[in-house]
């Protein structure tokens, strides 16, 4: 039986109750703007775009000079994304609190920190890595500002499909920065997060859906429901399950024992997919997934990492020689 109304919102979950660590954790009101909770896995995915390069590992200088450009650039986003939503958070009870709707900082303090943090990343990429990986960071902070942010969020309800491009960009200015060009490995990485974000963001969406209802955000369980989304997630759930594993062809090295270590990953995304398809307005299922959703991708870039190993390719190389000499014994 479908809920009511007054029942959903009861229900409706805090982002503090999402990630407890919010509760803990009260962070200064300028790294509040920045949104630095959001910076790790952009960083984790450009580190999982060097390593699906030749060229991986990179000099220790290129790498923190690309994880520092990364990270100045996603503050400035962040901060900017603020800027443009402070009204908006101002309506909102879950965001009323934030930093620019409760006057603890001003418009143009944010928006200097914003252009200052931008203007130091693109000097430490541009002079540190190279250009491309500078211009495709630019791309990236362009994209969810004006892209998603400004254009397509308050517009339609899939809005995250085309706007997560924006989070999809950071394993290209990997790529970029490891060999000067993106190539094949970057732009799967690419695709992967672009068809991670819709289920990841929507299990959120569900849980916050009175919120964005309340100020006239068009999200997807907002407009179509819970049911609905959950039947999209869960088409998307497996996209990304069926695109993960094509990373064993694309990893210059260590292809193998890749597939194998993310099995338990996908089983369990799939598992949580499918418990929330079959009972969309259960919150805590909802919840188990957005959670598992950060994780997993974590999880993907940090097996791309291990794969490239020595000691992996070794196992890895001994794994199918293992099994080329049973399938011929067999034949």
């Amino acid at each position: 039986m479908v809920s009511s109304t007054s029942d959903l919102i009861s229900q409706t979950v805090n982002r503090e109750e999402i990630v407890p660590s919010r509760k803990r954790i009260k962070l200064p009101a300028w790294l509040e703007v920045a949104k630095p909770r959001l910076i790790p896995l952009l960083l984790a995915t450009t580190v999982g775009g060097m390593a699906l390069s030749e060229e991986w590992p990179l000099p220790s200088p290129r790498l923190a000079c690309t994880l520092g450009g990364g990270a100045l650039a996603a503050a400035a986003a962040g901060a900017l994304n603020c800027l443009w939503e402070q009204d908006l958070d101002k309506r909102m009870k879950r965001t009323s609190n934030r930093a620019l709707p409760s006057g603890r900082l001003s418009q143009s303090s944010v928006f200097i920190g914003a252009i200052a943090s931008t203007l130091a990343a693109s000097a430490l990429l541009v002079s540190g890595v190279n250009c491309l990986a500078a211009g495709l960071t630019l791309l990236g902070l362009c994209s969810y500002v004006l892209l998603y942010t400004a254009f397509l969020k308050p517009r339609t309800s899939q809005n995250i499909v085309f706007g997560g491009v924006a989070g999809a960009i950071p394993p290209l200015v990997g790529a970029s920065a490891a060999a000067g060009h993106i190539g094949l490995g970057g732009w799967w990485l690419f695709s992967l997060v672009m068809v991670w974000t819709p289920a990841h963001f929507w299990a959120l969406a569900i849980l916050l859906r009175e919120d964005y209802r309340s100020v006239g955000i068009p999200m997807l369980p907002t407009v179509s429901g819970p049911f609905v989304t959950a039947k999209a997630i869960s088409v998307y759930g497996y996209l990304t399950v069926f695109l993960s594993f094509l990373g064993c062809f694309v990893l210059p090295d260590g292809g193998l024992l890749y597939g194998i270590l993310l099995l338990p990953y996908n089983s369990r995304l799939l598992q949580l997919v499918s418990r929330l398809r079959d009972n969309p307005e259960d919150l805590d299922r909802a919840k188990g997934l957005f959670r598992w959703s950060i994780l997993y991708m974590f999880g993907v870039c940090f097996l791309l990492v291990i794969s490239r190993l020595q000691m992996s390719i070794i196992f890895n190389d001994q794994l199918i020689a293992l099994i080329k000499d049973f399938s011929t014994g067999i034949s």
